[in-house]
């Protein structure tokens, strides 16, 4: 089948040769569409230098290190915008195994080709009138591609010593391309694992990042723990390994987690869905009390929720990030049995989760059922909360839905602003909690004018008592659940 590059693509590479150089496409882009699929990046290699390409392309950009320059293009698809073109270059020794100390740049192609990390990604290919003609392979990655294989360019031993995150790539193509890691290749990740210790956490987050999302992200944290790179990323995960639960979990919490994981990929969730559901049983180990079929594991997710904020602040996450994974964990399990939990502390759970986070806190629950070998991740509780939460959803739940305000409040009493008028808000809320019906002007000033009425010991009093009731959810019906079930 006849393969096209880009118009913009094909400017670029017809500019170079019509000046008198060498222009290749090179590396993913070309791999991708050895694989039949649409490349994301466009990269061209040449043997001009970047001043070269740069009276070439006077309207271009030249701002690294790296003989990269980036030709701007008239391109709607925002990849296309800029194309960047490189020259053939050869990279010095990697003192920090991170960046080249040096680079210098190379005369020809298969030079350039050599310092590539892995031989899928070191195919170059010319274009004539369009279409992609004259692969150059020297490495053998079209071989590779067919027998689904990744392999580094050379020693394994070299590429990583140059680049340690190199080791998490190989994962990562891997799982995202369904390949297996070629056993040479495989035996120098876990030789060379400690090497991982010299990368930034902001660089092992986004190749983490990556990994996670792709087809077979379970099976890449299973590859990671079995080339000891995990113990660099999340060292956490590898705690579960070889626990056993109890008589409600027929595996492990690795494996638990991991299935859990595949589940939410499986379902093609979010991000912050897959991450949360890896991450829900990781305070299972440190929380887990006696052996066998009735161990218990009393507030792992409290536990687990302190861990997963942990984890996510040292892979330097967003702020977002950290704070939803994190609520995920901590309310994962959550109790509900229909006909022990009123409309009430149906709101009080909106309230206490929020209900922005409800339906990703319902597919973490799907996925925690389904880790654990049960046949259906929606059952009948599970789906009659789901129509409580419709229910119930638009009762008033938080302070702005009151059909009274501070202000008001205020000019109702006569008083200035206090703490005393937010300890009176809460109350009217809770109120209003337990019976919509009773979200009025006239009865909310009339009760308000009651709470006035009483000292800050007895608005304490009731605030503290408000606290106890938004723990339904969590109360003595989930303190039994979680005894009967030993979670």
């Amino acid at each position: 089948m006849e393969r096209k590059a880009p118009h913009e693509v094909q400017m670029v590479t017809a500019a170079l040769e019509n000046a008198g150089f060498e222009a290749y496409i090179v590396g993913g882009c070309v791999r991708d569409m050895l694989l039949g699929r649409d490349p994301n990046d466009w990269d061209v290699t040449t043997n001009a230098t970047p001043e070269q390409v740069q009276k070439v392309f006077p309207d271009s950009v030249y701002e690294n290190d790296f003989g990269t320059v980036g030709i701007k293009t008239e391109a709607d698809d925002d990849a296309l915008k800029i194309v960047e073109v490189t020259a053939y270059r050869i990279e010095g020794r990697y003192t920090d195994k991170r960046h080249p100390d040096a680079i210098r740049f190379a005369k020809t192609l298969e030079e350039d080709l050599s310092r590539r990390d892995f031989t899928i990604n070191a195919c170059a290919a010319r274009i004539v009138d369009g279409a992609v003609e004259t692969i150059v392979d020297p490495f053998g990655g079209q071989d590779d591609l067919h027998a689904k294989i990744i392999r580094t360019v050379g020693r394994a031993e070299d590429r990583f010593g140059e680049d340690a995150l190199r080791m998490l790539r190989a994962v990562r193509f891997a799982a995202q391309l369904g390949f297996d890691i070629d056993p040479q290749t495989q035996k120098a990740l876990a030789h060379d694992a400690a090497l991982l210790a010299h990368i930034s956490q902001e660089r092992i987050r986004d190749e983490f990042s990556k990994l996670i999302m792709t087809p077979q992200a379970a099976w890449g944290v299973q590859m990671l723990h079995s080339t000891e790179l995990l113990r660099f990323i999340i060292p956490e995960l590898i705690e579960g390994i070889g626990m056993m639960q109890n008589k409600h979990h027929i595996f492990s919490v690795w494996e638990h987690n991991l299935r859990a994981l595949d589940y939410a990929v499986s379902k093609n969730y979010s991000f912050e869905i897959r991450l949360a559901s890896l991450l829900h049983d990781v305070g299972k180990p440190r929380t887990k009390h006696g052996d066998g079929p009735d161990a218990t594991f009393y507030a792992h997710e409290i536990v687990g929720g302190r861990m997963t904020k942990k984890i996510l602040e040292r892979l330097r996450y967003s702020h977002h990030v950290i704070e939803h994974v994190t609520h995920l964990v901590r309310y994962h399990l959550f109790y509900y049995n229909v006909g022990e939990v009123s409309e009430a502390g149906v709101r009080r759970f909106i309230v206490r989760v929020g209900s922005e986070s409800i339906d990703d806190l319902i597919k973490v629950r799907e996925a925690d059922r389904i880790g654990s070998g049960v046949p259906k991740a929606v059952p009948y509780k599970l789906r009659h909360l789901l129509f409580m939460i419709e229910k119930v959803k638009r009762d008033p739940i938080s302070p702005k839905a009151l059909k009274i305000n501070g202000s008001q409040l205020m000019e109702l009493l006569g008083i200035g602003p206090s703490p005393r008028v937010g300890h009176m808000l809460n109350a009217l809320l809770e109120e209003v909690i337990d019976n919509p019906a009773r979200n009025t002007e006239e009865y909310l000033g009339k009760r308000a004018q009651e709470l006035s009425a009483l000292s800050n010991i007895e608005l304490e009093a009731l605030r503290a008592k408000a606290e106890a009731a938004k723990e339904e959810f969590e109360g003595a019906a989930e303190t039994e659940m979680k005894r009967k079930h030993h979670v």
